[in-house]
This record gives C-alpha cells, sequence and structure tokens, in this order.
C-alpha cells in the first residue's frame, strides 16, 4: 500500500472527499476515503472512480440492452436433441424433452436457456448441476434435471489428473464437491480454458466512463441552471425596478404563460446563451460509450437503439451480422458443452445437440416472395412443361401434356 500512502499526501485534503455514492456506482474525489482502496483491492474500481459491478454495469441501459438482446436470443431459439443418422429429432431421448421443455420442475426451457445466458455473459461462467437417475428400461443413467447454480458461489479446481472439480458453498450448510461430469458449463471466451471472462470486467473502464457520464448528467439536471439567456444592465440596477423586474418574470413562468413578452428597464438589453462546448462534450461523450457497448458484446448500434441507419435493407444486414458474429460462437459455445456433459460416451456419435436460428435468418418480404414464386411455379414453367408462355400472375399447374 507504499503507492496509496504516497498519492495520499498529495491528494484532497482532509474533509473534502466527497462521500457521495448514488444507486448507479460510488464516485471518489480523494484517496483518503477508505471504500476507493476496498474497491481497488476487490477489483470493482473503474479509472472514472465509478464503482462498476455486475448490479451497477446492468443499470446501464445500453448493456442491459445488449446483454438482453442476446439472452432473450438464446432462450427463445429452440434447442433440439437430433438422431444423426435421420437427422430428426430424437424426441424419445429422454434429453429431448429436458432441453426444449423443462429442465427442473420451477423453469421453463427459455427461463433456464436466458439466465445461463445472461451469467455466462455478465460473469464469465454459467452453472447447472446435472442430476441423473438409472434409467429402468435400459439401467443406463440419465439426465433428469439441470439445476442452475449462482456462479458467485461456485469455485473452479484443476486437479493433478487435469479433470476439473466444482466448489459450490451454498448460503447455508457445508460446501459440496462435483465432479467435472456432474455440473454442465458454459463459459464465455477464456484464457486458461476452465473459467471464462466477464464482459463487465473486461470493460469495466468503458461501462465506468459511461456511469459517470450518466451520473455527471443527473447531477446537472439536478443541480444545473438551464437558462436561454440573461438581461443585462450597464450599471447598477435600482431595488425598485430589480423588485417589479421580479414580479414580472414570476407572472411569465411556467407553460400557460409561454410566449408572453418581458419587458426590460433602465436599459436591460436581452443576451442569448446557447450550448456551451462542455455540454455538447458530454452529449457526445455518452454517445461514444453506446460504441464501446456496442464493441464489446458484438451487438450493432442500430439494435443499441441508436438511430442512425434506416429501416430497410441496412437493417436486415445488421440483423444477419448480429445473428452470424454476435450469437454464432454462443450457439456452439451450447451446442458442444451440452454434448460433452449431458450426452453418455456411447451417445456422443449418435445423437447432437443443435439450435434452430433460422427463424432469426429468414430473408425479407420480397426474398421470401421471390422464393415461392419459383418453388410454386409462379410466371414459370414446371419441370418437363412443354409450354412456352405462361401467366405471371397465375401459379402454373400440371398440364395434360406432362407425363407424370
Amino acid at each position: 500500500m507504499a503507492i496509496f500512502d504516497f498519492l495520499r499526501r498529495r491528494s484532497a485534503p482532509a474533509g473534502k472527499v466527497d462521500v457521495h455514492a448514488s444507486s448507479i456506482g460510488g464516485v471518489f474525489l480523494g484517496l483518503d476515503d477508505p471504500r476507493l482502496i476496498d474497491l481497488m483491492r476487490s477489483g470493482d474500481a473503474s479509472s472514472s472512480g465509478a464503482t462498476v459491478n455486475v448490479e451497477s454495469a446492468m443499470r446501464n441501459t445500453s448493456l442491459f440492452r445488449a446483454v438482453s438482446l442476446i439472452s432473450y436470443a438464446i432462450g427463445m431459439l429452440p434447442l433440439q436433441l437430433i438422431d444423426e443418422q435421420t437427422k430428426e429429432k430424437a424426441t424419445g431421448h429422454p434429453l429431448y424433452r429436458l432441453l426444449h421443455r423443462e429442465p427442473n420442475n420451477y423453469q421453463t426451457a427459455f427461463d433456464f436457456r436466458t439466465l445461463m445466458q445472461l451469467r455466462a455473459l455478465v460473469k464469465g461462467n454459467a452453472y447447472a448441476l446435472i442430476i441423473r437417475s438409472k434409467d429402468v428400461r435400459t439401467a443406463k443413467p440419465k439426465v433428469v434435471r439441470l439445476v442452475p447454480l449462482d456462479p458467485d458461489k461456485v469455485s473452479i479446481e484443476q486437479n493433478d489428473d487435469w479433470s476439473i472439480s466444482y466448489t459450490y458453498r451454498p448460503i447455508q450448510g457445508a460446501a459440496r464437491v462435483y465432479k467435472g461430469e456432474e455440473v454442465f458449463h458454459l463459459r464465455g471466451l477464456s484464457l486458461d480454458g476452465i473459467s471464462g471472462l466477464s464482459i463487465v470486467k473486461q470493460a469495466r473502464d468503458a461501462i465506468g466512463l459511461s456511469i459517470s457520464a450518466e451520473l455527471a448528467a443527473s447531477r446537472l439536471f439536478k443541480n444545473g441552471a438551464f437558462v436561454g439567456g440573461m438581461l443585462k444592465h450597464p450599471g447598477k440596477l435600482s431595488d425598485p425596478a430589480f423588485e417589479r423586474l421580479k414580479q414580472s418574470i414570476a407572472e411569465k413562468e411556467g407553460a400557460e404563460n409561454a410566449g408572453k413578452t418581458l419587458i426590460g428597464e433602465e436599459g436591460l438589453e436581452w443576451v442569448s446563451i446557447g450550448q456551451n462546448a462542455r455540454d455538447a462534450q458530454l452529449i457526445e461523450v455518452r454517445r461514444m460509450q453506446v460504441e464501446e457497448i456496442a464493441r464489446v458484446t458484438g451487438v450493432p448500434r442500430p439494435l443499441l437503439m441508436v438511430d442512425e441507419t434506416s429501416w430497410g435493407s441496412g437493417i436486415e444486414a445488421l440483423g444477419r451480422f448480429f445473428v452470424q458474429y454476435a450469437l454464432g460462437p454462443w450457439f456452439e459455445a451450447w451446442q458442444q458443452a451440452a454434448e460433452r456433459s449431458l450426452l453418455l460416451d456411447d451417445e456422443k456419435d449418435l445423437f447432437s445437440v443443435k439450435f434452430n436460428p433460422a427463424a432469426l435468418l429468414r430473408g425479407s418480404t420480397k426474398d421470401q416472395a421471390d422464393f415461392f414464386a419459383k418453388a410454386l411455379g409462379t410466371g414459370a414453367p414446371l419441370a418437363g412443361c412443354r409450354r412456352t408462355k405462361c401467366a405471371a400472375s397465375t401459379i402454373c399447374q400440371l398440364p395434360p401434356t406432362v407425363t407424370p
């Protein structure tokens, strides 16, 4: 802590520390504040001085929008077990219903996948305890429940034989150690291949700057004076004129008095006050922080409700970009994690777990119309048809001259 002792002598004097802590994070103006040292130790303090943890970061509307878009997309898409031989849904397998409809007795599949994806994004890891039971027909173990575990209460350890152990510390009771095959682990981008990286921690400074900019704007609205202009006098205004001017201004306050003319006295002149560079810079900083959130999550800016692209083909292309580059890696993470943890060794070559992102990759209305027109034969003869002319407005039926 020598560096803090060195800087503390050059920081604000005692009694000048701002101890204000708003609902969106703490702000520190001096190194004497003990909360700052605690936060530096815990890793929650950003370079802007704002406290950045999952709770405070999720209050940022841009990050909340980006995270909810990815989590809801993963939650609403069907996750199905596929038979590799027939390429059909393996509805007879016990795991199919678990993944597609009911992972446990208190969550739907949508709830489960949304929660797991959210935790994998903001905390880096998402865990679910795999509860198995013996199948009476095959005498093999089958997965009957997937119970989410709080990532903050789970620690990972790699053993000497390279296997993984998970230690879960519940609020009540003793810690429990689970083997790697007992936990479904969905991890984000990882440096060690074991634990994922949290986007909140990786983008702490960008999120902290966004929180600080929002706090500055809030204080400006709370404490600042929004004045459109001022009355300028070349000398000193007399007391009677000043009182009459105050009364005149008070009588014209409120929406019902909008547009009424103010009468000046003793040579008063009206001077307009426009937006200064500092206010414009604050707006620009807040706009740039939306771009930072978009960059770290992979969600295009227009999908974060930044209205800068016309709602046409540009938005359609951005939607495809979102599916391919923001959701695509998570599709693979889910599919391979489920196959690794939930399928038995002799089932891994027979079944696969697949998302169905076709609903998110559908073309435009025009593309669909062209596809159905070609598929149904509108405006063109069917294969084998001997006719050379067809009405473009009708669907060609199989003519009698064509051999079935």
